[in-house]
């Protein structure tokens, strides 16, 4: 398997669906493990706005879901309903808001 090195802009493209590809990639590749600093966590933090302005469906629904109970979160729950996947997290708060808007695509460890 081979270790691949991925810059803040593919991130991006993940979080604004451009490509299915990438996507399978870095998620489902058994020839490729990703790989990062944290620069490329920190960075759509701080273009969260430009992102959810530029943004596809999924991070849109995101703030809506998010944005008054915690913002940060955001970027979590938008790749989550992109990927149909589960969010897993242990921010209570968060789990709570986001069950008293509908939301119950979660992973709670048992």
């Amino acid at each position: 398997m081979k270790k691949l090195i991925v810059d803040t802009n593919i991130m991006f493209s993940v979080l604004l669906g451009k490509s299915k590809k990438i996507r399978e990639i870095l998620f489902s590749s058994e020839d490729f493990k990703p790989y990062s600093c944290k620069f490329s966590i920190v960075e759509p933090f701080k273009h969260k706005d430009k992102l959810i302005k530029n943004s596809d469906d999924s991070l849109r629904e995101a703030y809506v879901l998010c944005n008054d109970i915690d913002e940060k979160d955001l970027l979590f729950v938008a790749l989550a309903i992109e990927l149909d996947g589960l969010l897993w997290t242990g921010d209570k708060e968060l789990l709570k808001g986001l069950k008293s808007k509908g939301f119950e695509k979660v992973f709670i460890l048992k």
